[in-house]
Formats: C-alpha cells, structure tokens, sequence
C-alpha cells in the first residue's frame, strides 16, 4: 500500500475494529467518570470534612481542566502525534483516577480531579479524531455512530452505575474502578494504534492567547457553576468572574488577530458545514439537552423522592434508548446524508421536550416516567453522529482542531444549560409556590377544610397543640411539592425553546446551501487561511 494513501487504506477491516473497540473503551471510561461521581458528591461531604458547596469544586475542577485542555490538543498532536496524546490521555486519566481514590483531603481531590480532567480531554479529542480517519468517507457516519454510543451511553449509565458501587463498596472505588480498565486500554493502544498515527510535525503554540483564553474559561465556567450559590450578579465574586471572563475572550481575540502563529485557526468557521454545526451543537446539545438531562434526574429524586440506585434504573431504557439510536443515525447519515438525519432528529427532539416532557409530574405513574422521554431520547441519539459528521466532514487536516473545538462548546454550551435549569426550576418553584398560595387566600374554605381533615386523623396520637402545628406543615409541603411539580414543568418547556433554535439555524443552512439566500459572515482577515 502506498504510504501517502489515507490511513483508512493501509489498515485492514479486523485492524480497524480492534482499533474502534480500544478507543470507544478509552473514551467510554473517561465519559462514565463525568457522571459516576455526582452520585458519590454526598458521600464524601462527612470523610473529607466539607460541606455541599466545597466538594461541588470535585465537579468544577474536573470540567474547568477539561475544557482548558482541549484548547492545546491540537498542538500536542500535530508536535507529538495522535496516538501519542491518545496515550498520554489514558496515562494521565489513569493515573489521576488512582490517586483520587487515595485523596485524604479535599484539596488533594480537587487537584487530582483537575490532572483527570485533563486527561479526559486529550482522550476525547484524539479518538474522535483517530475514529473519524480511520473510516472511508462513505461509513464515517457508522464511525461517528460509534462514538456517540459512548459519548451518550456512558453518562446514562453513571448514575445507575456510580449508586450500586457506593451502595456496596465506598465512594473511592469510584475511581479506583477506572485503574484496572485504564492500564489494560493502555497497553492494547500502545501496541494496536499504527506509528502511522505518531506523524510529528514542529510545536507551533501560542502561549499568550492560550493563557487568555484559559483565563477566561476558567473564569466564565467558575461563574456558571457558583452562580446559583452567589445569587448571580448581586455578587460582587461574580460580578469580578463576569469581568475577568469578558476581558480575558477580548484579549484572546486581539492576541490571536495579532499573531502570526493564532491558537486557533478561526478560518474553520468560514466552512458551512461545521459553522452550523458548531452553532447546533451550542443551542440544542448545551442549552438543551443538557438541561432536560439535568432535571430528569433531579425530578425522580427531589420531587418522586427516588434513591440513587433506583434512579439510575428508571433512566435505562432512556440511556439503552440513546445507544441504539446513535448506531442507527451514524448508518443513516452514511446512506441519506448528515442534514436529513438531523431534521429527522430535530423532530424528535421537539415532540419529546415541548408536548411530552412537560408531562411529567408529581402524579404521573412511576413506570410511565420511564417511557415518556423516550420519544425525546430517541431525537437526542440521533443527533450526535449527524451532527458530528457535518462538521468535520470538509475540515481535512484541521479535522483535530474542530473536533477540539466541538468539545470546548460543550463543556461551555453545558455549562450554560445546567445554570439555566437551575436558576429556571428555582425561580418556577418560588412562582408557582406563591401563586398556590395566593389562591390558597382566596379559598380559606378549602385550606381550613385541609388542615382539620389532618388534625383530625393525628390528634389521636399527639396533642391538639402538636397535631394543628403538624396539620398546618403538611399544608405548606403539599403546597411545596404542587409548586415544584409544576416549576418541573415550566423548565422542561423552557428547555424546548433551545431545541427550536437549533431548527431554525438548520433552516437557515438549508437556505443558504441551496439559495444562497444568506451571506456568508465573519472571519475576513486577511491572515486567515482556508483549511484544507
């Protein structure tokens, strides 16, 4: 085979399995670990001796560390090579993965948190890459497919997974679960990876811009994340965060048009396809789906008051749904094209967010809180293959650097759905709570009528004192549950509004593919070059 042909050519079909099989693994574990651990965030509060709001950096440390990391995955590929950094990921994952299990202390946690997350993101980057070149063109929707198994299932599968180790082990096997399975993907990389995938070329890295722009990662995702706890811009911690964020993009964006090596060649947006993608990808997988799998967990444990075990059961058939639809929409996309198969998903996505979801309530049958956001569940495994395959499918030798940058979106595009949905389900909880109330004042005939139907059933084991103040707490909880079920509601609905966007820049690249209708905008200096 000629060794200027494309890898896909000088790899054999069982070779290129093995080779799937290896990095779905890698990415797999590193994906699982991003939701395995928020089931574990109470029971580490009492060993590491912090309260709810400390051992939250567990979680803020890892998703700060990954995003920034994937800002320098293309350097480190193109100055060390794919398989390189792929390995280096696996190590460093591994490695950290250990020494959380064996963290004494929450400082020591958070550190090592910040060295996996790291690890994460020099994982994803590179096997997606690796996945989408060692694919002919014509299956490299299967091979997107595949990846998106892992990207979906895993997260779905954390909490089911993450609430029987802490139920019959203790919450450090957590990590230690990662160290067996990490040296084994290890060593099959090392030895099954072609050293046609450590092609080196010389370290073009701008350290100015990416001390900018980690910077103002870190500052905008810190500010996401406390939000909430801050009360938001009456905070003057936040007010600083939203400051040294703004500041740190502009002087990102200044530094980069300056150089004459940017970071980050901003070119890749004059390309439609991944321009749109990119866009999608934001609204509809980051203000959107993150969102709506967000709250689904909080409804079967806030408001149906589920264990964590039994949640993660209850979201199974959702996560078995979004593994089987992700295979199916990586073939499609090989057989009717990328764009049918996101409209198709996009249909999806609105029935189950805007007519279906919003179903659920305090009152809906267990089981058919299981099914109800299948439908939803169906549209959200069948977007990330098309997505993924629109937009690195013209990208060429920048394939690493979107793919990279596919992530980055959704580290950021995520953390602005999770503060939605929280900031929104709070706000909808206190709304309702005095509207109930508030129609509570003007029927004191059905409240008064409530509370004796209460005292009366307890005052036989309490005093009257003791049972009118009890009647009266049952009030106010009901009162509190009928206002959370409708605030869970109102956000599923809020949520959808992301996914019609998405539609709407879909339509809006149908019109400018085929009409030509919008013009194409931004990114005109002159230093930027069209990839190839």
């Amino acid at each position: 085979m000629n060794e200027t042909s494309p890898i896909y050519e000088r790899i054999s079909p069982v070779e290129r399995v093995f080779l799937t099989a290896i990095i779905i693994a890698g990415v797999f574990m590193a994906i699982l670990d991003t939701t395995i651990v928020e089931v574990i965030v109470p029971k580490i509060m009492a060993p590491l001796s912090t309260d709810l709001y400390g051992v939250q950096w567990v979680i803020t440390a890892y998703m700060i560390s990954a995003a920034t990391g994937l800002l320098i995955v293309e350097s480190l590929s193109l100055s060390l090579g794919l398989k390189n950094v792929f390995l280096l990921g696996l190590v460093i994952f591994t490695s950290a993965s250990f020494m959380c299990g064996h963290a004494s202390s929450l400082g020591e946690l958070i550190l090592f948190r910040s060295i996996q997350g790291s690890g994460e993101a020099f994982l994803v980057a590179t096997a997606e890459t690796i996945l989408f070149t060692i694919y002919p063109p014509d299956r490299r929707g299967l091979a997107m497919g595949i990846y998106a198994l892992a990207v979906s299932f895993a997260p779905s599968l954390g909490p089911t997974l993450g609430g029987y180790i802490t139920e019959h082990l203790t919450w450090r096997y957590v990590f230690y679960i990662n160290v067996p399975l990490g040296i084994i993907n290890t060593i099959a990389a090392f030895f099954f990876i072609p050293k046609i995938m450590e092609e080196r070329h010389p370290l073009r890295f701008n350290f100015v811009s990416f001390l900018f722009v980690s910077v103002a990662t870190i500052s905008l995702l810190t500010l996401l994340s406390k939000g909430q706890q801050k009360g938001w811009f009456q905070s003057m911690f936040i007010i600083k965060l939203a400051f040294v964020s703004s500041l740190g993009y502009l002087l990102f964006g200044i530094s980069e048009i300056l150089s004459k090596r940017p970071l980050i060649d901003f070119s890749i947006f004059k390309i439609p396809e991944f321009r749109i993608s990119f866009e999608i990808y934001f609204f509809v997988l980051g203000l959107s789906m993150y969102q709506v799998f967000y709250l689904i967990p909080l409804y079967y444990e806030k408001l149906r008051l589920l264990g964590t075990f039994e949640t993660g059961l209850h979201m199974l058939p959702m996560a078995l749904t979004v593994g089987i639809f992700s295979i199916v929409s990586g073939a499609l996309s090989d057989r009717i094209g990328p764009e049918k198969v996101l409209v198709i998903s996009s249909i999806f996505l609105i029935i189950g967010s805007y007519f279906l979801l919003p179903k659920l309530n305090y009152y809906t049958p267990k089981v058919k809180t299981m099914f109800i956001p299948i439908v939803y569940c169906i549209g959200a495994g069948m977007f990330f293959a098309p997505v993924t395959t629109l937009a690195l499918k013209e990208l060429g030798e920048k394939t690493n650097l979107g793919v990279s940058l596919m992530h980055y979106i959704r580290f950021v595009g995520g953390s602005f759905g999770t503060a939605l949905a929280t900031n929104s389900l709070q706000k909808n909880i206190a709304f309702h709570y005095d509207e109930i109330c508030a129609m509570q004042s003007r029927d004191l005939y059905y409240v008064h009528g409530f509370v004796y139907k209460w005292y009366e059933l307890i005052s036989s084991y309490f005093s009257p004192e003791v049972a009118l103040k009890k009647a009266k707490a049952l009030l106010g909880h009901a009162t509190q549950v009928q206002a959370m079920s409708h605030a869970f509601q109102g956000t599923f609905e809020e949520a959808s509004i992301f996914a019609f966007v998405g539609c709407l820049l879909l339509a809006l690249y149908f019109l400018e593919k085929r009409r030509g209708f919008i013009r194409r905008w931004l990114w005109c200096s002159p230093h930027f070059k069209q990839p190839t």
